[in-house]
């Protein structure tokens, strides 16, 4: 029995030191960007395609687009405008802190594996989202854009950990194709599912044959994130230092934000472009996160199987253009320098956010996702770039790209609830996008204060 104990004991300690990859190596740095190939289902399906059709379903079948919830009477999407600003601000807040605790215990696989399964519990949640049961519906949105956004702050931060400098860049290139072609595997199976649920066995008429497959889709969603994971987990370093917390390590994050807070007034060419990022990624981000809305309730459809087509082929215009939007911007950003090129990006997107009050058809919804991929692709990438080659001569860019993260979620925070407070007040998501033409016309005037040098 006791030779029994020490062999199984041998073994277990074999597996267990197998999973330890050398940093650099293929196999851990495939892993690490598998992760992507598992989450990005999350952004593409829930928060971009399958969930704001459903969602505007809802209410279409109800006849009435407002709904009561803690006393008060929103409009649907200025509703979910205001839960995915307060999710936002959760991450914003709580990702510091987390980082900084993480750091310090060696402990990073666990919060992440955690994040993780909330986010994927919370997509599987979403099958019973009801109106009858708003509370808990909102819940499940809520805690799934955590889980996701609370990840990958945990997610990226490995990639130093698994990877050396010269191998960071092409791998998480490679996490980014990955994610993207997992995603629209999975999307393009969903839309089977819709389309077509006759095949995949899912009765009833065919209003709830399609309601039904949308929320198998989200299940499929949740199942798919939490199954694929596990391929990184198992081989992700565990990277437990065995530092005990104490009170001044949980605030190691806010105090890593806050020197860099300080370090900016001595250098003005980098803390007037941060100053106008902060003001036009709001627009950016609000607009990603809203075009489906938009589409799905201010475009004049023919019936409810063009409009579920439609808006997703539009997503997947978007995806596909937002590629070469990004190379496009790169090599002009090359010749031209990045700060004029971001210029421009943003006066295409001051055009854009006019033009979209104008948008009714179909045949203009398409033309116009067209225009947003390819200027969102180029603002993300290029935006993310500049913002490096400012950076002063510093080994400690992690803090600063902290930062930079914080800034970004925060104006999310702002721009969906402006986005929400307008489209509440004036009944019409057309106002709201009009009015993100602001944010674009200031990150134009602000970009112009930035210093050559």
């Amino acid at each position: 029995m006791y030779i029994r104990a020490t062999l199984l004991g041998v073994a277990f300690f074999y597996l267990y030191n197998m999973k330890q990859l050398e940093k650099g190596s293929s196999k851990l740095l495939n892993a690490w960007a598998f992760y992507d190939w598992a989450n990005s289902v999350y952004s593409l399906v829930i928060a971009s395609a399958i969930f704001p059709i459903y969602y505007g379903q809802l209410f279409k079948d109800r006849g009435n687009l407002y709904i009561d919830v803690f006393g008060i009477t929103f409009k649907n999407t200025a509703l979910i405008s205001f839960v995915t600003a307060a999710a936002f601000l959760v991450v914003a807040f709580t990702s510091p802190l987390l980082s900084g605790i993480a750091d310090y215990a060696g402990n990073k696989k666990s919060f992440m594996r955690f994040y993780c399964y909330l986010g994927a519990v919370s997509c599987i949640g979403l099958c019973w989202f009801e109106l009858e049961n708003i509370y808990f519906s909102l819940a499940c949105y809520f805690f799934g854009l955590i889980g996701f956004w609370g990840s990958l702050v945990f997610y990226n931060s490995y990639l130093p950990d698994v990877a050396f400098p010269e191998q960071q860049d092409r791998i998480s290139a490679r996490g980014y194709s990955m994610g993207y072609i997992g995603s629209v595997i999975l999307l393009i199976i969903n839309l089977a599912m819709v389309m077509k649920p006759d095949l995949f066995g899912i009765s009833g008429t065919d209003g709830e044959k399609a309601m039904k497959a949308m929320r198998y889709s989200f299940i499929s969603v949740g199942a798919w994130w939490i199954l694929f994971s596990q391929y990184t987990f198992y081989y992700l370093p565990k990277g437990n230092n065995g530092n005990k917390v104490h009170g001044a390590v949980i605030f190691n994050g806010f105090k890593e934000l806050k020197k860099v807070w300080f370090l900016l007034e001595e250098n003005l060419r980098l803390k007037r472009y941060l100053l106008s990022f902060f003001v036009y990624s709001m627009a950016v981000q609000t607009v990603m996160l809203v075009a489906t809305y938009f589409g799905e309730q201010e475009i004049a459809w023919k019936d409810d199987n063009e409009k579920t087509m439609g808006l997703i082929i539009s997503i997947l215009v978007i995806q596909l253009v937002a590629v070469l939007g990004a190379v496009i911007t790169s090599r002009a950003s090359e010749k031209f320098g990045n700060i004029k090129v971001l210029i421009v990006i943003n006066c295409i997107w001051i055009v854009i956010c006019i033009s979209a009050f104008f948008v009714m058809l179909p045949v203009h919804f398409y033309a116009t996702a067209g225009f947003v991929g390819l200027v969102m692709g180029g603002i993300q990438a290029l935006s993310r770039s500049t913002y490096s080659k400012f950076l002063p001569e510093t080994k400690d860019t992690a803090s600063f790209f902290s930062f930079y993260d914080v800034a970004e979620k925060i104006g999310i925070v702002i721009g969906m609830l402006l986005y929400g407070f307008i489209d509440q007040l004036t009944g019409s998501m057309r106002n709201s996008i009009v009015f993100l033409a602001l944010f674009f016309i200031s990150g134009v005037l602000l970009l112009l204060r930035v210093p050559k040098n």
